[in-house]
């Protein structure tokens, strides 16, 4: 099987920010919107000959203003995303040119992504495999019938890791996930379900504790915190 050689990074950043008031990507942390955070560490990494970023179609002009700014030079592509974080992610696939085997998906309200941990995932994939980035579960999970909140199943911990990005793959066996789920209408919340769903292996591979998802308002000053003390440090 053989690994990727040249590697593209897309960055998912087509949140609306409901639960913020406005899009999530651009909350500033630390001095830098959110998604420039990602960004910077994708654009030091010489592994990365690409970057491409799915945004909001109101947002693509404020997005490559600030890729200019932090990362001049390194943004090949900045596109519009799609309807749903697949279709997103599916947009910065395309986006991606052939001259990259390989592509890793993030998340860009994941701003706390190391570069060791990328590096960590890239060197799992083959053809035919692909990995992600995950922590192993900490509390035990239910399975809880959604309309009496009655628990049906307790689930063996062990077994169990929460799925986090970079997700990665060749950018032919991502594609071809991708355009099999178009073609049968499935919709998934990863990258990895996709990639599973055509036979492709997935591997998981721990994440450092730090890369959480700013999902809440509250996660915001959690954040900040880290990202302060890698300025300092």
């Amino acid at each position: 099987m053989n690994a990727p050689r040249r590697w593209a990074a897309v960055i998912v950043a087509a949140g609306r920010g409901t639960r913020f008031g406005r899009p999530k990507q651009f909350l500033e942390l630390a001095g830098l919107p959110m998604v420039g955070w990602s960004l910077q560490t994708f654009a030091r990494m010489p592994e990365i000959e690409e970057i491409a970023i799915a945004t909001e179609p109101e947002s693509l002009e404020p997005m490559r203003e600030l890729a200019e700014r932090i990362a001049p030079g390194r943004v090949g592509a900045i596109v519009a995303g799609g309807s749903s974080r697949q279709g997103s992610s599916y947009q910065g696939v395309r986006a991606v040119s052939e001259a990259c085997d390989g592509v890793l998906v993030h998340d860009g309200a994941r701003p706390l992504v190391r570069e060791d941990d990328v590096r960590a995932g890239m060197a799992e994939v083959r053809d035919g495999r692909g990995a992600l980035l995950a922590a192993p579960a900490i509390d035990t999970i239910k399975v809880v019938d959604a309309s009496t909140r009655r628990v049906r199943q307790t689930l063996d911990r062990a077994t169990l890791w929460a799925a986090q990005t970079p997700q990665f793959a060749t950018r032919a066996d991502l594609l071809r996930a991708h355009e099999r789920a178009r073609e049968t209408g499935a919709e998934v919340t990863d990258d990895a379900a996709l990639l599973e769903s055509i036979g492709v292996d997935v591997v998981v591979v721990a994440a450092s504790s730090e890369n959480f998802k700013v999902t809440l308002p509250e996660d915001i000053a959690r954040a900040e915190a880290f990202l302060r003390e890698r300025i300092v440090s």
